[in-house]
């Protein structure tokens, strides 16, 4: 059963969430199958400054061992 995490900075609109979602959804189901009813998706929002001082060094930094895309970007 399949579940995605998604963090974002803050200020996108509920319906950009929602239709984030359905397409990652829709994504992984052409990928690695599964019927909609399996997949499940957490959007949590953050401040810059909690990008900063804790997604991008615990999260994404701090996790390069099971990171599959890099950012293009560092803090």
């Amino acid at each position: 059963m399949p579940h995605f995490q998604i963090k974002l900075l803050e200020g996108k609109t509920e319906e950009q969430k929602k239709q984030l979602a359905k397409e990652v959804v829709k994504a992984a189901q052409k990928v690695i199958g599964y019927g909609d009813e399996s997949f499940s998706v957490t959007i949590e929002d953050f401040s810059y400054e909690e990008w900063k001082n804790q997604v991008y060094p615990n999260d994404i930094i701090g996790r390069k061992d099971i990171l599959y895309k890099e950012p293009g970007y560092e803090m």
